[in-house]
């Protein structure tokens, strides 16, 4: 196993910590494994036996084995293993989910995932019974690339069908680099980060723990486990290094996580109950599995749930921003709920309110595609059959849930006396809390009379505050609070951009207006905005606009959505879109409650999730509830009031590729309501929050935050030539520094989001000293360099292996010019066996070995000779070749190295003392001499380092001290030796310890 600075400084701490949560370390080469899917054999049949209380032979283990096998080769997402993970295989558990101590904890470290030539090694994996379910990867603060680069080979992992079974097996993992989050960055670089597995891009969720005592109830560290993980690991020089030192502590961010999400306890609830399948339909109608596991603000509302409930409280609020998944948070409680109330000996009943039947369609939808048993109520009938013992939807043993239109609910109450008392507990979550609720109508009365008794956990992302009445007066105090803030940091929702329309466009509407009412007297407001020449300018500011930002942003995927002033402007904006005289290009949707029927803009609205209409021109309905995450632009035609207006605006905040804003585009001046209303909330949250109320600002960039923007994409424009794209090259060609080209970079980067924006703050240099399509030429271009600048870089360093191999596949993009299908078949070979070559050499575990240095400076000319997107196809297929021979050799130097360094119990640092006592004239023996003399060696140098650290001070101490061994040893071995060769075995025996010791 070689040596990293972040095994060290990381990986190492991290191990020792997880024996602290309980975890017992283990070298996976002493265990039993059954290599198709590195499960620990007699663990798993010693676990099995224990928790089932059987007998369980070699042979039943085998079996139970192979069925697990079979399940993991699906292309399911490991599916149906989850559900033996769950409902146990062959009628044996698997995981004894109530006794966390009656189940088999271990970690271990560079756990190889192995088929055929294809392998990874995570750093660090845990096991549960012998089943390996956790991986955790981890790199050192400021590393390059931050964490996206961990995520960026996960993805590629993913995709790699010979890893289907690991993979398959995989619930959690962690990818840190031991950083604070930066909630300023768009794409998280640093910090640590729990995902699941899935057959599209990570997502990295962050966990920002809520119930700090778990962070300081924790065990000491036991010094004869820390001592052995440093010893089995080789790195017993590490002790008293003051990274180390500071890195153990329960306080770092890898170690936070690993408390919050791998203390037993909760990593048993996270497989429990915090894992989802879900079924989506893509844009082309095709099915798509997707894994999805629970977000921190979902775990700690569920655990305050449980404390309401636990209190003998029947009501309270999840106020939840929206897009932070509180359908989601429903389904996971239905789970929890379920095996909290059966343990209770009681029978959990679930209702999910909604007050609008597309609501119901939508919410029923969200449950059926987590496999929940659905029940529509849409009549009174319906509702009292659901609410009924005998009715109830999941009487057959499956879990369950009744979505309810409350519009339906009859006057008289529909449950009867005799329906209470029977061990039935009903728990209604009522969505969208602050509408159609009010203790003064008749629907929430209705529903309350259906069950006194009932559980009601009222969901909203914009509760009632203020005049009138309050949402904590009808439902109580609040469970559990995420507000957009938080949301916004942790990348589930967007910050948005308001953008007023340009001052030429508003006096070219204004004079419009005015024309409109002097040809036609008397008009009424509504006829006035809706009238054909009005709605003809407004509709060419728009169409423009949005096409221009398509451009902008380098997407043609995205979607807008027109808020109209009245139901008459919208279908005369619809009209005017679909006139085939002006052909605006643009495929659109009329969205009225009094247009078409029910299941038509059904339809309709799922075309556009899929991206097969461009625009949807609304009134007032899909502003709330309604999630398209293409909803990029959302062009605002009417002032909205109070809590209504964060619901429509927060429709274009969900994330979606690669965007890092939702825009507004505001015709109607909604900036005094929007003040009005945020103000409102932020002062309710001062309220509930105190202290912690710092945190929050509006939802909005500022105006002071766009203006800093622009002001810093002028000053890192202004030497550029931007409207020549060949001057532009020239310049940024003669430059190597990075950090100027990365800021470059990151100017035009934000310049295309904020295009529109320049203007209205009165950037016309800016705005107009470039293009949309030219800003992007632009930016490919700096991206190009940069990747240039890498490779030139790294070449230029022979030295450092990683640098050379990563850059050389990673940095460069393929994208050969002028060549044909045929060709770019042999360029995406060329790419293959690059990164095979990369792959084992990047195994070597001795870069110093003259062999390999041989190999890298070849590997080196090779690509240095040539720009490779330059290469024809006949030098690419020589190149191929010679990359095949180099990855060849430096296979058979790796397999060398790996049979000598199993010889020191896989410490590589002996086998590379070997390797240079061997090699250094005279050689003080053969392989068959030196090995014992070694082994002796090795294991006294440990010992004393395990009794006295201190002694990894001083390199010239340790050498000394160690040169009396040295010489004993060999004596006793009959090996003869002169001084020159005894300090030379000090010194590299010392250098082997200092340079991991030392972090190099």
């Amino acid at each position: 196993m070689s040596s990293r600075p972040e095994d060290e400084r990381v990986k190492i701490p991290a191990l020792v910590h997880l024996t602290r949560l309980g975890y017992k370390f283990t070298l996976w080469k002493d265990e039993n494994i059954d290599g198709d899917t590195n499960i620990f054999v007699d663990v798993f049949r010693d676990a099995i036996a224990r928790i089932n209380d059987v007998d369980f032979s070699l042979s039943d283990t085998r079996n139970l084995i192979e069925t697990l096998k079979t399940s993991l080769d699906n292309d399911d997402l490991g599916r149906e293993f989850f559900s033996y993970l769950q409902k146990g295989c062959q009628g044996y558990r698997l995981i004894d989910f109530a006794n966390p101590a009656n189940n088999t904890w271990q970690v271990t470290t560079e756990y190889t995932c192995k088929n055929g030539q294809d392998e990874f090694r995570p750093d660090i994996t845990l096991l549960i019974n012998g089943l390996p379910l956790v991986f955790i990867e981890v790199k050192r603060p400021n590393n390059k690339d931050g964490i996206q680069a961990e995520r960026d080979r996960m993805d590629k992992r993913l995709q790699n069908r010979k890893f289907r079974r690991f993979i398959n097996m995989t619930q959690v993992m962690i990818f840190s680099n031991n950083s604070d989050y930066d909630d300023n960055e768009a794409v998280p670089l640093e910090g640590a980060f729990y995902s699941t597995i899935g057959t599209q891009r990570l997502f990295f969720s962050h966990f920002r723990e809520e119930d700090e005592s778990v962070l300081t109830k924790i065990d000491p560290i036991e010094p004869s486990e820390e001592a052995r993980i440093l010893k089995d690991t080789n790195l017993v020089q590490l002790k008293l290094a003051p990274e180390y030192v500071s890195n153990i502590k329960p306080t770092t961010p890898t170690n936070r996580i690993l408390t919050s999400m791998m203390s037993r306890e909760r990593l048993l609830f996270l497989l429990h109950y915090g894992l989802a399948y879900v079924e989506r339909v893509d844009s082309n109608g095709i099915r798509r599995l997707e894994k999805h596991i629970m977000r921190y603000p979902q775990f700690f509302a569920t655990k305050a749930i449980e404390e309401r409930i636990e209190q003998g409280g029947k009501k309270g609020i999840i106020w939840h921003t929206q897009g932070s998944g509180k359908t989601a948070l429903a389904y996971f409680n239905v789970k929890y709920l379920t095996d909290y109330f059966q343990k209770r000996g009681t029978i959990a009943k679930f209702y999910f309110i909604v007050d609008r039947l597309d609501l119901l369609q939508q919410a029923a939808r969200e449950f059926r595609s987590r496999e929940l048993v659905v029940n529509e109520v849409n009549t009174k009938e319906q509702f009292k059959d659901a609410i009924s013992p005998q009715g109830e939807a999941g009487t057959s043993g499956e879990l369950s849930i009744s979505v309810v239109n409350i519009q339906k609910f009859s006057k008289e109450s529909v449950a009867k006396p005799s329906d209470y008392g029977l061990h039935v507990q009903r728990i209604y979550f009522l969505d969208e809390a602050h509408r159609s609720y009010n203790p003064k109508g008749s629907f929430l009365s209705y529903l309350q009379s259906s069950d006194r008794d009932a559980i009601m956990i009222a969901l909203t992302g914009t509760p009632l505050i203020g005049d009138g009445y309050n949402s904590k007066d009808v439902f109580g105090s609040y469970i559990h609070k995420y507000f957009y803030n938080r949301s916004i940091k942790d990348g589930y929702t967007l910050r948005l951009i308001r953008e007023g329309i340009q001052t030429e466009y508003r006096v070219k509407l204004r004079e419009v207006l005015e024309n409109i009412q002097t040809l036609e007297k008397s008009l009424k407001r509504e006829d006035l905005y809706a009238h054909e020449k009005y709605v003809d300018g407004l509709l060419q500011y728009i169409v423009d606009d949005f096409k221009k930002s398509r451009i902008a942003l380098a997407d043609n995927t995205i979607g807008g959505m027109i808020v109209c002033d009245s139901s008459k402007q919208a279908r005369e904006i619809f009209r005017q879109l679909n006139d085939a005289e002006k052909n605006y290009g643009l495929t659109s949707a009329l969205i009225l409650h009094d247009e078409d029927d029910v299941e038509t803009r059904k339809t309709e609205r799922e075309s556009f999730t899929k991206g097969e209409i461009d625009i949807l021109v609304v009134y007032n309905m899909l502003l709330t509830g309604f999630d398209a995450p293409r909803l990029k632009r959302l062009y605002m035609g009417r002032v909205i009031r109070e809590h209504s207006l964060l619901q429509a605006l927060t429709r274009v905040n969900r994330p979606y590729l690669k965007h890092r804003h939702g825009y507004v585009i505001d015709f109607a001046d909604i900036r005094a309501e929007f003040d009005k209303t945020n103000q409102e909330y932020m002062k309710e949250l001062q309220e509930e929050l105190g202290d912690a109320f710092t945190e929050y600002d509006s939802i909005f960039m500022t105006e002071e935050e766009i203006t800093t923007a622009l002001t810093e994409i002028q000053s890192k424009l202004f030497l550029y030539d931007t409207e020549n794209i060949t001057e532009f090259t020239n310049q940024i060609s003669a430059s190597d520094d990075k950090e100027e080209l990365h800021e470059l970079r990151k100017a035009l980067e934000t310049y295309k989001e904020l295009q529109n924006t320049a203007r209205l703050f009165g950037y016309d240099e800016l705005a107009e000293s470039f293009d949309m399509e030219n800003a992007a030429s632009l930016l490919n271009e700096v991206n190009h360099r940069i990747q240039m600048v890498n490779l030139k870089q790294s070449l230029a360093k022979a030295e450092d292996m990683s640098a050379i191999l990563n850059t050389a596949l990673d940095e460069i993009e393929f994208v050969f010019k002028r060549v044909s299908k045929s060709e770019m078949v042999i360029a995406d070979s060329f790419r293959e066996t690059l990164e095979k070559t990369r792959r084992e050499m990047h195994r070597s575990d001795d870069p110093d070995d003259p062999e390999y240095v041989t190999l890298l400076e070849e590997l080196q000319r090779l690509l240095q000779k040539k720009n490779i997107e330059e290469m024809t196809t006949v030098e690419m297929q020589d190149t191929m070749g010679q990359f095949n021979r180099i990855r060849a050799y430096a296979e058979r130097l790796n397999q060398q190295d790996a049979m000598l360094t199993r010889k020191y119990g896989g410490d590589p640092k002996y086998m590379r003392i070997h390797k240079r006592l061997r090699r250094n004239p005279p050689p003080l023996g053969t392989d068959i001499q030196l090995f014992p003399v070694l082994i002796e060696v090795k294991q006294q140098a440990e010992a004393k380092v395990i009794a006295n650290s201190g002694i990894l001070r001083n390199e010239a101490y340790f050498t000394r001290d160690m040169l009396p061994v040295i010489k004993e040893s060999l004596q006793s071995h009959g090996l003869p030796f002169d001084y020159q060769q005894l300090m030379f075995f000090g010194n590299t025996l010392s250098q082997e310890y200092f340079h991991e010791r030392t972090w190099a």
